[in-house]
């Protein structure tokens, strides 16, 4: 019997259809904070995530993290078995998660009308491309193509050169966090003094999660004619902050365009210039206007010093700067470590072998989430979850016929 984990949602049942990223990634916040996270997978096969990203002795090292703490039912949906086993397993539970293309569930006689009518209390979180109305409703959509219609890829990259992606799926993840939020607000309205004791749809777009944090880019158009375009590694107007060399050929971010920052660094760079009464730096705005002079006297400054030289003047300086980390830096950064946000987890796919991933966030001071183990056999948990449901009698009739 798996031992379930303490933390803020201790008590939540999560039903997780969810695959690849979207609706794992929501489930995956669930479980860090002591849900019960049920993920039902195709018998056989799983979620493709479990063999995606870097291979480590046949096991993707995301499935570690975003499959972490949960269990693993497996459930053919597709077949009317498989489908009464999940509505029996949607009584008991306070949210559903999935990811289906629009309209997959109400094929399958799983949609949210259906389901509130077995458990009027179901929060049905449900993320996709573009929604569940609208006239892109039935687009296939993956998070790469919302960033796109966001407006975010456009913005991402060089002046003249292709749109760059991120290196990480960005939508995906963005449109999971917003998932959990909804879910958490459905129950909160739902579980408060004088709430509605129902639950509710939460309907998450991939191109809205992106969308809702593409600042003002609209208003800039519809206001002063403006279309934002892409700047590199600057945003315009906003100086200085920016990448700088340092004589070790490494990179630093210094981010000083506040005005008494920027009077910090002006002083730990030995250019009182840069602040006198008639610089053309003194203001903002005029450190707007002349970005990409200011910019290049930094780098002239930064480019003379060694990196771990710069880093500690400008940390004495009160001046917010970084050199840019990679993973190399992540696993010895003694930060991180002081803070939790590297997690050595045992992996039961590896035989307890431990696997570094991210802590837990947020941290909360009270009741903190855990992670003890990561991603789950496939299928580990169907005889514990099912048979109390079905008996045992039935779940060895679905395995028999391969339905679990």
């Amino acid at each position: 019997m798996t031992t379930r984990a303490t933390g803020a949602l201790a008590g939540l049942r999560i039903i997780e259809l969810g695959h690849i990223i979207g609706g794992p990634f929501c489930g995956h916040l669930f479980a860090d904070h002591g849900a019960d996270v049920i993920k039902i997978e195709p018998p056989g096969v799983g979620d493709p995530m479990r063999v995606w990203g870097g291979l480590y002795r046949g096991v993707g090292l995301y499935w570690s993290i975003i499959a972490r703490g949960k269990r693993s039912v497996t459930l053919d949906l597709r077949r009317p078995e498989g489908q009464d086993a999940l509505r029996e397993l949607i009584r008991g539970a306070d949210v559903l998660i999935e990811n289906f293309r629009p309209g997959t569930l109400e094929r399958w006689g799983l949609g949210y009308d259906h389901l509130r009518e077995i458990n009027p209390a179901l929060v049905m979180v449900r993320i996709s491309g573009y929604g569940q109305d609208g006239p892109y409703r039935d687009r296939a959509g993956f998070g790469s193509v919302a960033e796109a219609m966001s407006g975010f890829r456009h913005v991402s990259g060089e002046p003249g050169r292709p749109p760059v992606r991120v290196g990480v799926s960005l939508g995906d993840a963005l449109a999971a966090t917003q998932g959990f939020v909804g879910a958490v607000l459905a129950l909160f309205a739902r579980d408060r003094p004088g709430g509605t004791r129902t639950g509710q749809l939460v309907d998450v777009a991939l191109y809205e999660a992106m969308w809702m944090y593409m600042e003002s880019t609209l208003a800039e158009f519809t206001k002063l004619g403006h279309v934002r375009e892409p700047s590199g590694s600057v945003l315009p107007g906003i100086a200085p902050s920016n990448v700088y060399p340092t004589a070790d050929d490494e990179w630093v971010i210094i981010g000083a365009n506040q005005d008494s920052v920027f009077a910090r660094l002006a002083v730990a760079a030995g250019r009182p210039d840069w602040i006198a009464d008639q610089s053309p730096y003194l203001t903002h705005l005029g450190r707007g206007s002349a970005q990409a002079a200011l910019d290049g006297e930094i780098s002239e400054w930064t480019s003379d010093q060694p990196t771990d030289a710069l880093l500690k003047t400008l940390s004495e300086a009160g001046v917010p700067a970084g050199r840019i980390y990679t993973a190399r830096d992540i696993a010895v950064d003694p930060h991180y470590a002081a803070r939790g946000m590297v997690l050595d987890v045992p992996e039961p796919a590896l035989d307890g072998e431990t696997v570094p991933m991210p802590g837990v966030m947020p941290r909360l001071s009270d009741t903190p989430g855990t992670v003890t183990r990561g991603g789950p056999l496939l299928g580990e948990h169907t005889g514990e979850v099912l048979e109390p449901l079905l008996g045992a009698a039935r779940l060895t009739e679905l395995q028999a016929t391969g339905v679990v």
